[in-house]
């Protein structure tokens, strides 16, 4: 606690001097243009990742960068209609990570035996954790989990357009959906290109994803 006293010090002191105009234009209101979805995992920073000042993302974290149907409701689906609805966000993303242990628990539910709520929760991922058995039976290990953490992003963005003000947005072009994935330990974004149909550097980069995505969600950044 002492260290996070000491850093609320040095922002005051330091920081929000030098940003105080900033702070008082979000101190009446708040326009972002990104929802920036992802995981709980305290090793993502979207702030840091994408170099954004305070009130250019509205972020909604939880376990495993999940989207529950629109039907579920819920915390998710209230953050969703707020940014996309109230805020008019012009996009979604949705980005998972590298390592991600909400992504080896689904491949893994044996881990899960002491933690019903998480278990619970990551029924909400059962439609990724199908596609892995069905389609990927033939990996191991780490590249078993990386393809997992693709697909779940892609899932979690079909899961989206299910979220009415989601699709009122899109049919009406003022929306587009995208889906990355982060890889901590080189600090690269990877982007599903639809009309390539694999992960490709945000960047422009060359060089894709270590394994591409074989389940297509379509049209999701139009």
């Amino acid at each position: 606690m002492q260290k996070l006293v000491q850093g609320i010090h040095h922002f005051q002191t330091q920081i929000f001097s030098s940003h105080q105009g900033l702070f008082e234009r979000l101190g009446k209101d708040q326009a972002p243009e990104t929802l920036f979805i992802t995981c709980s995992d305290s090793r993502i920073s979207p702030n840091l990742i994408t170099q954004t000042q305070p009130g250019e993302l509205f972020i909604l974290r939880n376990v495993g960068n999940l989207v529950p149907p629109y039907e579920s409701m819920g915390g998710m689906a209230a953050g969703i209609e707020f940014a996309v609805a109230s805020l008019q966000v012009k996009d979604i993303i949705v980005c998972g990570h590298s390592n991600c242990g909400a992504m080896k628990a689904l491949l893994e539910p044996e881990q899960l035996g002491e933690l019903p709520a998480t278990k619970a929760w990551l029924a909400h991922a059962r439609t990724t954790e199908r596609i892995m058995w069905e389609s990927y039976g033939h990996l191991k290990d780490h590249e078993l989990l990386h393809a997992t953490v693709e697909e779940n992003v892609l899932v979690q963005l079909e899961n989206l357009r299910s979220h009415p003000a989601v699709a009122k947005a899109m049919s009406n072009g003022m929306l587009h959906l995208h889906a990355w994935v982060y890889k901590i330990e080189t600090g690269e974004v990877f982007a599903f290109d639809p009309g390539r149909g694999q992960y490709t550097s945000v960047t422009g980069k060359d060089g894709l994803a270590p394994l591409n995505a074989e389940h297509r969600a379509t049209d999701l950044s139009i």
